[in-house]
């Protein structure tokens, strides 16, 4: 089970992986719920414990953004089971990398718009389409690797762990 930070953005991009991977061996279920990262790492244990014997993993892929809970989300997801994937500042970081090797610090979503636009003019994150984005995932991952290697440095800037759920989904 995966349940994204955010209503639409990461919810559509990784339903569309996960159609695009058709992996018979692997049935991912992908939720939004538009909360602070604490919430939603309490969120996902809450339907993870509903579903005692249903998931063999549960992730939360959440942004840092402007979020104080971070790294107590964190925390509590390792305590409870729970594995993250988080951007820093923001998911659209994870979406750049698969058209550009990206290394500079960027303070908020607002900054890095304009860096994503220009590999994907009038992106909208209310309507992100998998297959924009196809084409450069192995490209992203090995960006993502670069920038942190462990995929949990939650303070770099920028940073995204994002390749390692993508990972586990493409190879279980």
């Amino acid at each position: 089970m995966i349940v994204c930070g955010s209503k639409e953005t990461e919810r559509q991009y990784l339903q569309g992986l996960r159609d695009h991977l058709r992996n018979p061996a692997v049935s991912v279920v992908v939720r939004g719920k538009a909360c602070s990262p604490a919430q939603l790492v309490e969120y996902a244990r809450g339907q993870r414990d509903l579903n005692k014997d249903g998931y063999d993993e549960v992730w939360c892929v959440f942004d840092v953004d402007q979020f104080p809970d971070v790294e107590a989300a964190a925390r509590a997801a390792r305590r409870h089971g729970i594995k993250v994937a988080v951007s820093h500042p923001c998911f659209e970081l994870w979406l750049l990398l698969h058209f550009a090797d990206h290394r500079a610090h960027v303070e908020t979503y607002k900054k890095l718009l304009p860096l994503l636009q220009r590999h994907v003019p009038g992106y909208d994150k209310t309507r992100v389409d998998f297959r924009t984005y196809q084409e450069g995932l192995e490209k992203a991952g090995e960006r993502a690797r670069e920038l942190d290697s462990t995929g949990e440095d939650h303070a770099l800037n920028p940073s995204t762990g994002v390749w390692r759920l993508t990972d586990r989904m493409a190879n279980p």
